[in-house]
């Protein structure tokens, strides 16, 4: 479903820095794949390549065998500052509505859609509410009603749930989860929390500081089904949460072997 291919990035305005190099890796169609790295080792830009929103230098993207030239019309990105990514003037139902009118969907598919998406999100009864009259983990379910009423083949999340504190950070996670069970859709979560990619991820895509290359690509062997307490209290999460760590500093301590880079990748 997606696929990536020699990805590479390299920002010409800022003296020639190389932020990605020869990224391969593919997502099958349904899968749930996590992305780590350490801070700055260019995961967001990685992320906006795969989105359309960013020309990579050299090597491709490709979504349902076909190249990504620009924001490919089967996809939907999740952002984490999910506050600018509402419009405040608009209502929820008007916010998840938007895209569908951009796609030109009949108006009454339009409004089931909506309402599925916001019964999913556990938001049915705040449809006529604005977003800066909800908290900012409803703001955030809101950002995830949108792109699943578009009805996406493939789901981009940038770190989504960074933002909000770590009670509603874990029903989101959870709420993901049931989403995808649900709907099937291939997604793609950007992450700077391990915790957060081992207990989502059926793989973690580990990637080294930049310039930027798959360091680890994990299978995640926990079991299918999940939950808060039972599965990060399991001695196999421990372990690969522990492994993922070491593989995340191993690409700190071979950078601060080098020195220090002049400039991080996003």
């Amino acid at each position: 479903m997606l696929e990536i291919t020699g990805l590479g990035k390299v920002y010409e305005g800022r003296g020639g820095v190389e932020a990605l190099r020869k990224i391969d890796f593919r997502v099958a169609d349904g899968d749930l794949v996590c992305v780590v790295g350490p801070s700055g080792c260019g995961k967001t830009t990685l992320l906006k390549c795969l989105a359309g929103l960013l020309s990579p230098t050299a090597g491709e993207v490709r979504v349902a065998g076909r190249r990504v030239t620009g924001p490919p019309p089967g996809m939907a990105v999740v952002f984490q500052e999910y506050g600018r990514s509402l419009f405040p003037w608009m209502t929820v139902r008007k916010n998840v509505e938007l895209p569908l009118r951009e796609k030109k969907v009949p108006a009454p598919r339009r409004r089931e859609l909506v309402e599925e998406a916001l019964s999913a999100v556990g938001l049915a009864g705040a449809a006529a509410a604005h977003p800066w009259q909800l908290s900012g983990g409803m703001q955030q379910r809101v950002a995830i009603a949108r792109a699943i009423a578009y009805e996406p083949q493939v789901l981009l999340m940038d770190e989504p749930f960074a933002a909000v504190d770590a009670q509603t950070r874990a029903e989101l996670e959870d709420l993901l989860l049931t989403l995808w069970r649900r709907l099937g859709v291939t997604t793609l979560l950007v992450t700077h929390d391990i915790d957060e990619a081992v207990y989502l991820g059926r793989r973690v895509i580990v990637l080294s500081s930049a310039p930027t290359v798959v360091q680890e690509d994990l299978s995640v062997d926990l079991p299918a089904a999940r939950d808060q307490i039972t599965t990060r209290s399991a001695p196999r999460f421990a372990e690969l949460r522990a492994h993922v760590y070491a593989q995340i500093k191993q690409a700190k301590d071979s950078v601060a072997g080098e020195g220090a880079p002049a400039w991080k990748a996003e």
